[in-house]
């Protein structure tokens, strides 16, 4: 005997089925996502929805909750921590691939092996390697932030320089001699950073393959390219080339400083370059170029560009996660070459080399190359672990001490160093 709820349930699911041609099944299905905002916006933006053919493939539809950083971690991490989760893909930050967070997730070698991603050899080593710990992958990237040098031409041109330095030792030059005040009053400051926290330092340090701290947690901030570093934004600070309120400065006030043509060097994420030249708010639109941050002369034979610093977001399993084989599936779809295409068109830092032999790529990102050769030799700027927050304030308040004049740059690091020291065990 079939009651009322079994022949509605049926009407239904036949319903269903007529008009899409896919079992009612298939059509609730779905994956939940926690990201961060941009995920979702260059997962799905002008250029299309990276998981739109998937879900028509698979009948299984994607799910976005999305947050700001702080928030999203919490959330994740909480959730990947319970007996049973409703989250099926979390993204997480490369800063937090600490031993004690990969053990909420699924290692992912066993999938890759079963069922790898397109070309897996395609994907940035540097950023693989970011995901790694205790030899196992625990997050496929998906998003980076290399750093790069903005210049704005037009004042490098009204000091005599032609071209962006190509060495370390040159950019010391054009920002001294960059820092001037303009025929319209402007007072044009040399370099800019938005303030002295290790992961701007570093890109400095990276000149002379400096570290903080080493992949295997060793201390490297009293070694000579981390003190030259600290010395070099002494030096520009006391020759005017290194904003006076540099401590205050956050990454909204270098965007105004550059787009206004108060700064005539800037050390940021090459994406930056977008913003410096939106024409509804810069100046000089069209005229800050992107280029590679110089190594110094002694490395030109090593690098052919300064390692500077790469940070990124992967995509992870938790491992109380019920769909872990479709998880995955999702995830090595989003990282296919067209996908990841697709994805920097809509705004995405692509983390496969290939994509930036796209013609697409090409003409609508000027400073390709140059992202690509930074991508080659880029590293994270610290090792994730437990105590890296409290690294990276101490690792603040130092520099800030020596580049104000307070300590020597040498006396400054050691203290630092000895700070630092308890936190690695």
């Amino acid at each position: 005997m079939i009651d009322r709820r079994t022949l509605m349930a049926s009407g239904l699911a036949a319903g269903a089925l007529a008009a899409t041609g896919r079992p009612a099944l298939a059509q609730t299905a779905k994956l939940n996502v926690y990201a961060h905002r941009v995920h979702r916006t260059v997962a799905a933006g002008p250029s299309g929805d990276i998981t739109e053919a998937w879900s028509k493939r698979t009948g299984t539809g994607v799910e976005w909750a999305t947050f700001d950083t702080g928030p999203l971690q919490e959330r994740l991490f909480r959730e990947a921590s319970l007996g049973e989760t409703t989250v099926d893909v979390g993204f997480i930050v490369n800063t937090q691939a600490v031993p004690r967070i990969a053990n909420l997730f699924e290692p992912l070698g066993p999938f890759m092996q079963k069922d790898p991603i397109e070309q897996p050899n395609d994907v940035f080593p540097g950023l693989m390697s970011g995901f790694t710990v205790r030899g196992q992958v625990y997050a496929l990237p998906f998003r980076h932030a290399s750093s790069g040098l903005h210049y704005n031409e037009e004042i490098l041109a009204e000091r005599g320089f032609k071209e962006p330095p190509r060495t370390i030792e040159e950019l010391i030059e054009v920002a001294r001699r960059c820092t001037y005040t303009r025929a319209n009053g402007t007072q044009v400051t040399g370099l800019v950073l938005p303030g002295v926290t290790y992961p701007n330092v570093i890109d400095i340090a990276r000149a002379w393959d400096g570290e903080y701290i080493t992949p295997d947690f060793k201390l490297a901030c009293t070694e000579p390219p981390m003190v030259r570093a600290i010395t070099l934004l002494r030096e520009l600070f006391l020759a005017g080339a290194f904003p006076r309120n540099f401590a205050t400065l956050g990454t909204e006030d270098v965007n105004v400083w550059m787009q206004q043509g108060r700064a005539a060097l800037v050390l940021q994420s090459m994406g930056r370059n977008q913003i410096f030249n939106d024409p509804q708010k810069s100046q000089f639109a069209g005229k800050i170029k992107t280029t590679t941050i110089p190594v110094s002369k002694e490395l030109l034979g090593k690098y052919p560009v300064a390692p500077a610093k790469v940070e990124f977001w992967g995509m992870a399993i938790p491992k109380n996660s019920k769909n872990k084989d479709r998880a995955w599936a999702l995830m090595k779809e989003m990282v296919s070459r067209e996908n990841t295409i697709k994805a920097a068109l809509n705004g995405n830092g692509p983390v496969r080399a290939s994509a930036y032999d796209d013609p697409r790529i090409r003409q609508k990102v000027p400073f390709a190359d140059a992202e690509r050769a930074v991508l080659r030799v880029a590293r994270i700027p610290m090792p994730a672990f437990d105590g890296a927050a409290k690294a990276a304030d101490y690792f603040k308040e130092e520099a800030e001490a020596a580049v104000l004049g307070m300590k020597t740059p040498e006396k400054a690091m050691a203290d630092l160093a000895n700070r630092v020291r308890p936190l690695l065990g």
